[in-house]
Formats: structure tokens, sequence, C-alpha cells
């Protein structure tokens, strides 16, 4: 049986990529929250107190990368009316 994610839950897994000293997660995984899915990362940091947090990011899973090419889109002063209706 295939995972089926729920509303409101998702689960991390250990990074597996992740090096000493490089800033890449330290768990990774899927979220659904409202019935939208999205990609979450966690970092282990410590307060200044020195007590372990963790920090959570969340991205729409369907994000596209920052480098990734985007689709044909015109900026929108191109889609105004050359004309100038003069009285």
């Amino acid at each position: 049986m295939a995972y089926e994610n729920k509303d409101m839950e998702g689960s991390l897994f250990k990074n597996k990529d992740k090096q000493p000293g490089d800033n890449k997660p330290n768990a990774k995984g899927i979220v659904m929250i409202k019935g939208v899915l999205y990609r979450a990362s966690s970092w282990t940091n410590k307060t200044k107190d020195g007590e372990p947090y963790q920090r959570i990011k969340y991205e729409p899973l369907d994000a596209q990368k920052p480098n990734a090419p985007s689709p044909d889109k015109r900026p929108a002063y191109q889609d105004l009316d050359d004309e100038i209706p003069w009285n």
C-alpha cells in the first residue's frame, strides 16, 4: 500500500546528502496543508542559550526552481492597447 498524504500531516526523513559543515537541511519531506502539497525542510539549530530547536521551511511542491525556465509570459505593459483615444 502506498503512503497517502493526509491534510495537516506530513513526514520528514533524514537528509542522507548532508555533509558536516554544509547548510543543507538535516531532514526533508512532504506535508499537506489545506489540500496543498509542500516540500518541507528542517535544520537543527541552537538558541543563544544553547537550547536545540528545529527550524522548518515550507515551499509549494510544484514551485519552480530559481534557474528553471519560466513559461512564456509577456510583461503586462505589452497587453495594453497601443492606440490612445483622442476626443
